[in-house]
């Protein structure tokens, strides 16, 4: 016996009623289960397919797909963050290591000249803290209007796990805050400071804009019936 088309769709009914709402997570199960439903048919020909259905759902344990759902979660958030690793370096290749190091200069230039390193810092990180947020609010909705939602596509229009390094600028600013004022108008914290800023800036403008404007590409490298499925 077959799985037939309504049986199909009672399937990815099912994996959505089971907190899987990611489809191409859904078609993955779908295809295991039906294959699944069709052995079992071959050995045990009298059951019925909610019946095998509930067999094998069970296999997958106490917890059903949660552990599937994890370790997807885990392997594209590491594909993600190679990603976002192999456009970070090519920053430190030429010709853009000369852009990244005369952005380092002309910051550090700016503390020095305007002799309140720490105010300008604040101002700069800030800037860019609230764009990324701002951005990310505006991507959380259109992920929320999308019908079919794609794991990598929801992992890189939401920056992946690296939006864990938005509170880094703050935790940089209350330690440089708490530092005698002798140490913090030092040359070398104030090159730290300006490293640590256009560091920063470059893992943002990768996520915000160079990843997200090359999502259609990644997403049909990972998924080859995205573009289909999306048209």
């Amino acid at each position: 016996m077959k799985v037939a088309a309504e049986q199909i769709d009672q399937l990815y009914l099912f994996t959505r009623q089971h907190y899987v709402e990611y489809y191409d997570l859904q078609s993955e199960l779908v295809d295991h289960l039906a294959n699944a439903i069709e052995l079992q048919w071959k050995e045990n020909p009298q059951l019925s397919f909610d019946a095998i259905l509930a067999i094998e759902f069970k296999k997958f344990g106490v917890f059903g797909f949660m552990d599937v759902i994890e370790e997807r979660k885990d392997a594209l958030t590491k594909k993600y963050n190679l990603l976002v690793w192999n456009h970070f370096k090519a920053f430190f290749g030429f010709p853009k290591i000369i852009a990244t190091l005369a952005s380092i200069f002309i910051i550090y230039n700016l503390f020095i000249q305007l002799q309140f390193g720490l105010e300008v810092f604040i101002i700069l990180f800030g800037t860019v803290s609230s764009a990324i947020i701002f951005k990310l609010s505006k991507t959380k909705k259109k992920l929320a209007d999308n019908q079919k939602k794609w794991f990598f596509e929801d992992i890189i229009l939401s920056y992946g796990t690296t939006t864990g390094l938005l509170p880094l600028p703050f935790h940089l600013m209350y330690w440089f805050y708490n530092m005698s004022k002798e140490l913090l108008e030092t040359e070398v914290s104030l090159l730290i400071l300006a490293s640590v800023f256009v560091f920063y800036t470059i893992f943002s403008y990768i996520m915000v804009v160079m990843i997200p404007s090359k999502a259609n590409a990644y997403l049909t490298a990972t998924y080859p019936e995205y573009e289909i499925a999306t048209m």
